[in-house]
């Protein structure tokens, strides 16, 4: 009786400890059905640590928080219990039945997948109109504005959009992003650079409020008649106080994520008067200055000398073309070198742009460079208005006498000359390949490749010897492969960052595996060993020197903080860079 018990209970405990060992990873969502208005959470849970965690696309949500990683372990009656979760927050793009499709992780070698899971959206839900309740709250003290210049401008004037953030003294904004972006159909479009913009106090709708300027765009409409600006949408993290309070007595604050945009506006583009249009207008608007000046009037021939065609002034300077420079048929000129140098300022374009011509007389004379003139629509005085530039005259003082009569000839540049056609069969005749052959041909028999052909498998058989013991003992170094393995990763998703520069989600994620697996590599530690005090002690107690340890702790904040906050694509080049060049100096010092 006393066997069958300790069967039993050998049984139980067996049972127990399969059952224990068995891996989960499951997808759980916050609610099934939500209105469109409303955030869904999604949690990503394990029971044994993997690696390479790969999320579902989430292709019908916009991501307004995460993927946030929290992990736990407990001992209970000598068992231990583990558990790791990566959470999203998502908002819906549309209404109907949604499915969120498998995530994959690596766990032991063994690729493991969720369930899909389908969500019911409806229509947008009513929120109890509770002043307590923290969306209400955040609705009532955000806001995004977008102010414009002037909504009823000409055709090719510059029209410029400022955002601005909008938020009430009583709550605060922790990390915003841009969740849509206008793409300004028929305009062209110039952000202006924002760096230093400080966050000022402002009254608005009669309260006191502080704003920030999130984007400033200038917009030359390319089209008359009726032109949609698309909205700027932004997604925010809120902090709304509530009613409670922590033991030191100071207010406890509420997170909530919330989407504000600030609309589509329209602009009445007016189109540019017919009445009074030169022939020669090409569509510069603004306040212009024009002049044609030459580096020098008196030459010998076969000299050069430059011709400078510039418009200065404050307008649409990089949408239309400079007047063709006519010159004497007499003179040889070059096609022109087109510089420019302008600014885009709030009140737009501003600078110059030039066209250089080259010009080498042949013949001794003098030759009158005609007048040129430029065309602009005037702003100010809603005309149009002319520039002459004058003729100028250039005087060859030595040189051949020209005897024909085509010193007066006018022509434009490039005029008159042809291209030089290459034909392909010009050289037919020389033949690129002899293909000779020898007259006297040697024996194989006992020549050098006989010799080669017959030692040669008997040479390798000991390389191949030596190949497979050595294949076998690396197959044996368990430790060895493992190292490689996370060796071969870091340098993989360091290849996968640097193809996704530009996309921040993508680089971040790509670079912080590669950031782990190479620790992993080099510390011989597993994923849940991975956290900042860890890496820091054991990097220092390996020789690697404090300030590179810093380095590196900096780049893994990079990653976290790339979740919450926008980068530049400068930014991820630059942490690409310090990521590459830290690595290399680890491997130099670690011991």
């Amino acid at each position: 009786m006393k066997l069958k018990t300790y069967i039993l209970l050998f049984l139980i405990v067996l049972s127990t400890t399969l059952v224990s060992a068995q891996v989960k990873f499951e997808a759980k969502v916050s609610k099934t059905q939500l209105g469109i208005n409303e955030r869904l959470r999604v949690d990503f849970e394990m029971n044994t640590d993997g690696d390479n965690f790969n999320p579902p696309s989430f292709a019908d949500f916009t991501v307004v928080g995460g993927p946030n990683q929290s992990v736990s372990h407990s001992w209970i009656n000598g068992v231990r219990s583990f558990s790791k979760t990566y959470s999203y927050f998502l908002a819906p793009k549309k209404t109907g039945s949604i499915t969120i499709n498998q995530a994959t992780i690596e766990i032991d070698g063994e690729i493991y997948k969720t369930s899909p899971v389908t969500v019911q959206i409806t229509t947008a839900v009513s929120r109890p109109n509770d002043p307590d309740n923290v969306e209400n709250v955040a609705d009532d003290n955000v806001h995004l504005i977008a102010e414009i210049s002037k909504t009823n401008p000409y055709l090719n004037e510059a029209v410029t959009v400022t955002y601005k953030l909008y938020v009430s003294e009583d709550i605060g904004v922790s990390n915003f992003r841009e969740k849509s972006n206008p793409r300004y159909n028929d305009f062209w479009s110039q952000n202006i650079d924002l760096k230093g913009t400080q966050i000022q106090k402002t009254e608005f709708k009669g309260r006191s409020y502080r704003y920030l300027v999130v984007r400033k765009t200038v917009l030359y409409p390319q089209k008359s008649g009726k032109l949609e600006i698309e909205p700027l949408s932004l997604d925010l993290t809120v902090q709304v106080p509530t009613k409670k309070r922590d033991f030191f007595g100071s207010v406890l604050t509420t997170e909530v994520h919330k989407t504000v945009s600030a609309g589509s506006k329209t602009l009445t583009v007016k189109a540019l008067p017919e009445n009074g249009k030169p022939a020669d207008f090409s569509g510069a608007v603004g306040d212009f200055n024009f002049t044609l000046t030459t580096s020098k009037t008196d030459l010998n021939a076969t000299e050069s000398l430059q011709a400078r065609v510039e418009v200065t002034g404050k307008g649409n300077l990089k949408l239309f073309q400079l007047p063709k420079l006519t010159i004497p048929s007499a003179l040889e000129v070059y096609e022109p070198e087109h510089t420019e140098n302008i600014r885009t300022l709030s009140e737009g374009m501003q600078g110059s742009i030039v066209d250089n011509y080259t010009i080498v007389p042949q013949y001794k004379g003098k030759y009158p460079i005609p007048n040129v003139d430029f065309t602009y629509f005037d702003l100010k005085s809603e005309t149009y208005k002319t520039i002459s530039s004058g003729q100028l005259v250039v005087n060859v003082l030595d040189g051949p006498t020209n005897n024909s009569n085509s010193d007066s000839h006018i022509a434009t540049t490039g005029e008159g000359k042809q291209r030089v056609t290459m034909n392909n069969d010009q050289f037919a005749f020389v033949k690129s390949k002899a293909n000779l052959e020898p007259i006297e041909s040697k024996p194989f028999f006992n020549s050098s490749a006989y010799w080669s052909a017959l030692l040669l498998p008997l040479m390798a058989i000991p390389l191949a010897m030596v190949f497979r013991r050595k294949k076998a003992q690396r197959a044996a170094d368990v430790t060895g492969n493992k190292i490689r393995k996370a060796d071969r990763l870091a340098k993989k998703y360091l290849g996968f960052a640097k193809k996704a520069l530009g996309q921040k989600e993508a680089f971040y994620i790509a670079l912080e595996k590669a950031l782990h697996n190479y620790l992993k590599a080099k510390l011989r530690i597993e994923t849940s060993d991975l956290s900042k005090d860890r890496i820091q002690q054991l990097l220092l107690k390996r020789g690697v020197d404090a300030v590179v340890v810093s380095d590196f702790l900096s780049i893994l904040d990079s990653c976290e903080l790339a979740r919450y906050t926008p980068f530049s694509e400068v930014t991820m080049q630059h942490d690409y860079d310090k990521a590459a060049k830290t690595i290399s100096v680890i491997d130099k010092q670690i011991r």
